[in-house]
């Protein structure tokens, strides 16, 4: 019976080539050919660990059109493996129409752990880590970018984002406009490199230190952003109830208290309690 191959999610280094593992390495080696997001960046990585496995460029814009010939590859016996140009694949980064696809056929999907610097980030970012929410990168347009701002700022959780260099400045600008000035936040830049910075301010703070300082806006940038702290959460109730009066007008318990939790980022739950409450 012909053994079918097995899929790798093979994370690269963020920067530093020491944190690539051994494990990731052999991985490499092994397989028939190694599915790339760019050829020519992965190419010289290879070639500084000597690993002269074929490469093949998968990436945004024509993911689609490889999934069917490697799962074919797959299907046939070949192992693949799946890389970003840095950090772990499908983090802001393509591969999920692969490995979706790989999950539907009953193929086996293996993940080779490693660098991701949101996880990174958080790590040493000094703000709750207990529960968190990945944005990844937030609108280009300053107004979409403030919409999804106004969605996320009563979030309890610990928010992280990606932010291109040129738009930092911006986008610290929508956060002190929409979420107010003091919310600690944390700018992780070039993390593993020469010129890393992890660095927490308030969001007024942070604002200022980076319009100052240039080499701030350069690089690659993680912003690791405080959520709603529980005493803003508490003092919000009032506006909460008043919403639950109007649609319980309309809508049946369990249904208001879902609305308001998408309209008040209170959680459905105690919505639901304070529903009962106010219906008597």
């Amino acid at each position: 019976m012909q053994m079918k191959g097995v899929l790798y999610v093979v994370a690269t280094p963020i920067g530093n080539l020491e944190d690539w593992s051994p494990r990731a390495v052999s991985t490499l080696k092994a397989v028939s050919v190694v599915a790339a997001e760019d050829t020519r960046h992965s190419g010289r990585l290879l070639q500084h660990f000597n690993i002269s496995t074929r490469l093949m460029a998968v990436h945004d814009h024509n993911e689609a059109g490889r999934v069917e010939g490697l799962l074919a590859k797959l299907e046939a016996g070949d192992d693949i493996a799946l890389i970003s140009d840095a950090g772990t694949p499908l983090i802001s980064d393509p591969g999920y129409r692969l490995v979706a696809a790989a999950q539907a056929a009953g193929l086996r999907v293996v993940p080779i752990p490693g660098a991701c610097a949101a996880i990174a980030a958080l790590s040493a970012a000094g703000l709750p880590s207990d529960r968190f929410i990945f944005e990844g990168f937030l609108p280009a347009r300053s107004s979409a970018r403030r919409d999804r701002l106004q969605q996320l700022a009563s979030e309890p959780r610990t928010l992280m984002f990606y932010e291109a260099p040129h738009r930092i400045v911006e986008c610290l600008d929508d956060m002190v406009a929409v979420i107010g000035g003091e919310r600690r936040v944390v700018l992780a830049r070039e993390l593993t490199k020469t010129f890393e910075t992890v660095r927490q301010y308030s969001l007024t703070e942070m604002l200022a230190w980076v319009k100052a300082d240039p080499d701030q806006q350069r690089g690659e940038i993680v912003l690791v952003l405080e959520g709603m702290p529980d005493m803003a959460v508490e003092q919000d109730w009032t506006e909460a109830d008043r919403i639950l009066g109007i649609l319980l007008a309309e809508l049946p318990v369990k249904q208001a208290a879902a609305l308001a939790a998408s309209i008040t980022g209170h959680k459905k739950n105690a919505l639901y309690e304070r529903a009962l409450i106010l219906k008597g």
